[in-house]
C-alpha cells in the first residue's frame, strides 16, 4: 500500500534528498504532494492475513463452495468499515487468497494433464498421456504446500487442520482435491489434485485414441440403443468415466439422464441430463446428502437411465431395487477385473446390510453387461466385456468379448449378449 506524504513548507520542497553513490538524488516513489500524511486505511487492512482468516471462518461456518457472493456477503459480515470500493479490493483479494492453484498455474497448459501429485514440498509430478512424470517442484517450504492446500479445500467449503487432517472436495471450477497433512502424512502436506477434462470426448474419439476396438464400440453402442444395464470396471484413473460418459452420449435424445455421483465428472453429449452430487456434512456435522438419499431422489423423477457416477457404499442397494423395477441404468465400479464385480458388489452390499445371496440375486435380474478399462503401457483400454451368469445361486461373469493382440475374440457370454442385442433391434 502506498503510503502518501505531503510537503507543507517550499524550504521543505528545497530541501535536498538522499542520494545515491553516483551523488544523483534518490526519489522516493511512496511520497507524493498532494494531500497529508496518512497510515495505511481500511483497504490494507482488509489486505491482513488476519482479516482473510476472518472471512474464512465465515465461509467454514456455513458450508458449500464458496462463490463471490458468499465472499462478499462474508466480508460485510466482518463489520470493519471499507467503504464501497474497499469492499469490492477486500472481496478480489480474499478470493484469491481461498481459490486458484498459486504456484502450480504453470503447469496448467501442459497438454493432457490430468493429475497433479505433491507429496511434500520437494516432490511434485504430474500425470498426462505420456504417463506420470517427475517435474520441479515450485514449492519453497512445508508451509507453502500447506498454504496452499488449506486455500483449496476452504474454496470447496471444508476444512483442513488438525481436526481434519484428511479432506476429499471438488472445488466449483470442477477440480477433484484430496489432502492429507501431517501427523497423518508421514511426509509433509500429501496433495492430489485432478482435473476434469477441458472437452467431451466421444465414443468415435475414444476409438479414434485407441481406447475403445471399433467393434467393441460397435456392440456397446447397440446395447445402449437396448436399454441394457450397464457396470463399467477398472482401477482408479482407468478411464471408467470417461467411457461411460461417451456411452452416455449414445443414449436418444428423447430420453432422460439422472445422473447421481459424488464429484461431479460425468459429461455426456445429451440434451436432457439431470445432476445431482452429494454433499458432506459442514463443520457443525449437519447437512450432508449422500449418494443413497440421492438414489432415492432420483427416482422420484422420472429417469429413462439411472446414472451412479460411481458405486462405493450403501447405495448399491437401492441402484439394484431400482434397476429390478423397470428403470435402466448404469454406474461404474472399482475392481481388479470383470470377474471380480460380482465380489465387489457383494462387498458393496454388506455395507447397506444385504446378503451375499440377496445381492447375487439381485444383480442377476438387474445387470446386464460390465465392460471393464485397465490401465496398460499402450494407455488405457476397453479390454472385455462380460455378461453375468447366475448358477446355483452365485453370481459370476463370463466373457462375451475380449481384446487380444488388437483383435476382438468371442467368449461364452457371446450367445447371451447376441440375444440382449437382438432384443434391441427387435424392439427399435
Amino acid at each position: 500500500m502506498t503510503v502518501s506524504c505531503t510537503v507543507s513548507h517550499d524550504h521543505d520542497a528545497a530541501r535536498p534528498g538522499p542520494r545515491d553513490a553516483s551523488g544523483s538524488e534518490v526519489v522516493d516513489h511512496t511520497a507524493t504532494r498532494s494531500g497529508p500524511c496518512v497510515t495505511p486505511g481500511p483497504e490494507a487492512a482488509a489486505h491482513d492475513a488476519a482479516f482473510v482468516d476472518q472471512v474464512r471462518e465465515r465461509l467454514l461456518a456455513e458450508g458449500g463452495p464458496v462463490t463471490d457472493t458468499r465472499i462478499a456477503k462474508a466480508v460485510r459480515e466482518t463489520g470493519r468499515v471499507l467503504g464501497a470500493v474497499g469492499s469490492v479490493r477486500a472481496a478480489q483479494h480474499v478470493k484469491a487468497q481461498l481459490t486458484g492453484l498459486g504456484p502450480l498455474e504453470p503447469l496448467l497448459p501442459a497438454t493432457g494433464l490430468s493429475d497433479v501429485y505433491v507429496n511434500g514440498h520437494e516432490n511434485v509430478f504430474v500425470e498426462t498421456h505420456d504417463g506420470i512424470q517427475r517435474v520441479t517442484s515450485p514449492f519453497t517450504s512445508e508451509a507453502h504446500v500447506r498454504a496452499l492446500a488449506v486455500r483449496l479445500v476452504t474454496a470447496a467449503g471444508r476444512r483442513l487442520d488438525d481436526g481434519h487432517p484428511c479432506v476429499d472436495v471438488q472445488t466449483a471450477t470442477g477440480l477433484r482435491v484430496h489432502a492429507v497433512i501431517p501427523p497423518v502424512s508421514t511426509s509433509g502436506t500429501l496433495l492430489s489434485i485432478r482435473f476434469r477434462a477441458p472437452q467431451r470426448l466421444s465414443l468415435a474419439d475414444l476409438v479414434h485414441s485407441g481406447t475403445v476396438h471399433p467393434f467393441l464400440a460397435d456392440v456397446l453402442t447397440d446395447a445402449v440403443a437396448a436399454r441394457a444395464n450397464l457396470m463399467i470396471s477398472g482401477a482408479t484413473g482407468s478411464g471408467k468415466t470417461t467411457v461411460l460418459s461417451a456411452l452416455l452420449s449414445q443414449c436418444a435424445p428423447g430420453q432422460r439422464l439422472v445422473l447421481v455421483e459424488d464429484a461431479a465428472e460425468l459429461n455426456p453429449d445429451h440434451p436432457h441430463v439431470v445432476g445431482m452430487q452429494s454433499r458432506q456434512e459442514n463443520v457443525e456435522g449437519a447437512g450432508s446428502v449422500d449418494l443413497t438419499d440421492l438414489v432415492r431422489q432420483a427416482l422420484r423423477m422420472r429417469p429413462d437411465w439411472l446414472v451412479v457416477g460411481e458405486c462405493r457404499g450403501a447405495e448399491v442397494r437401492d441402484l439394484l431395487t431400482a434397476l429390478n423395477t423397470g428403470h435402466s441404468g448404469a454406474g461404474t465400479v472399482h475392481a481388479n477385473s470383470a470377474r471380480a464385480v460380482p465380489a465387489r458388489l457383494a462387498a458393496l452390499g454388506s455395507l447397506a446390510g444385504l446378503s451375499r445371496s440377496a445381492v447375487d440375486l439381485q444383480a442377476a435380474n438387474a445387470l446386464d453387461l460390465v465392460a471393464h478399462v485397465s490401465r496398460t503401457p499402450a494407455g488405457r483400454r476397453l479390454d472385455s466385456l462380460c455378461t453375468f451368469h447366475l448358477e446355483d445361486g452365485v453370481l459370476s461373469t463370463r466373457p462375451a468379448l475380449t481384446v487380444e493382440s488388437g483383435h476382438p475374440v468371442e467368449g461364452p457370454g457371446w450367445s447371451q449378449l447376441a440375444r440382449l442385442l437382438a432384443r434391441g433391434r427387435d424392439a427399435s
